[in-house]
């Protein structure tokens, strides 16, 4: 079974398409998909769908979904000419939950987790244009936000939380490699569109900062600072972070700039913490 969740949800078996067209059980095969090969609660699907109260029919209600995945998942078997497993293999009951079984097949979120490992290593051993490169191949399997044409309830959200969260940090280390490289004005165009999206982002706002300067741009390098400074201000009640002011003071000074440091200008932290959320 293929598992695709980094954008719209797509999930195959023998190459067959078995994602539903009814927005409840595709919320399942999500969750399902999300946590594969790991044995997911009933409960934790009831409350995914229905919150803390669900109705007296949750029960039966699921296992109507569960039967009508397996219905695909068989007509997707057969298809393929698969003889050896059913679909009570591939989407198992098991004591307490459901377990989807993915067998061989390939999950883009594992993909991106062990490419963008690769990237993160180099990054440590200062090897930027292989960090750069292993970071795009990553970045390149995601096709919008995760998940994001189903409607993700209380244990959804936290998970397609947590991979836009590693998408940042493999978007922050690619731009720092970038930025190492000396491809400062090749960035622009990205970080004016990033800084967009995520208005509160100071790592973000950093490396613009230093693309900007870097590009004999120190004015508007200087007014990204208090662009950010003034929407921290008014939305977060937050001023701007140490790193952030040392990285101000040294452009306002013109002194010599060196590359971000590791993490994008050690900033990420704070970004992570005040600017996941993007506008619009």
């Amino acid at each position: 079974m293929d598992i695709d969740v980094l954008g719209a949800l797509a999930v195959r078996e023998q190459g067959v398409s078995v994602t539903p067209t009814a927005p409840k059980p595709r919320q399942v095969l999500a969750l399902l998909a999300l946590n594969a090969d790991q044995v997911l609660p009933v409960a934790t699907v009831i409350e995914e769908l229905w919150g803390t109260e669900p109705p007296r029919s949750a029960r039966p209600t699921l296992q109507t979904y569960i039967l009508q995945l397996r219905e695909l998942i068989e007509a997707a078997l057969r298809q393929g000419d698969e003889t050896s497993r059913g679909a009570k293999d591939v989407l198992m009951t098991v004591p307490g939950g459901y377990l989807l079984n993915t067998g061989e097949g390939r999950s883009d979120v594992r993909d991106f987790e062990r490419i963008a490992g690769a990237g993160y290593r180099a990054m440590d051993a200062e090897d930027y244009p292989q960090a750069a490169k292993r970071l795009n191949e990553a970045l390149a399997l995601w096709t919008g936000q995760a998940l994001a044409d189903i409607q993700a309830g209380p244990h959804l959200k936290p998970q397609i939380k947590r991979l836009e969260e590693s998408r940042l940090c493999a978007l922050d280390q690619r731009i720092d490699a970038d930025l190492r490289l000396g491809r400062h004005r090749e960035l622009l165009a990205e970080l004016t569109v990033l800084i967009s999206r995520y208005p509160t982002h100071e790592s973000l706002y950093g490396q613009f900062m230093v693309a900007l300067h870097r590009s004999g741009r120190r004015g508007e390098a200087l007014n990204a600072y208090q662009q950010l400074r003034t929407t921290l201000v008014r939305d977060l009640g937050l001023e701007p972070s140490a790193a952030l002011v040392k990285l101000q003071r040294s452009i306002l000074v013109s002194g010599p700039l060196s590359a971000p440091a590791s993490g994008g200008t050690g900033l990420n932290g704070t970004a992570a913490d005040r600017g996941l959320t993007p506008t619009g």
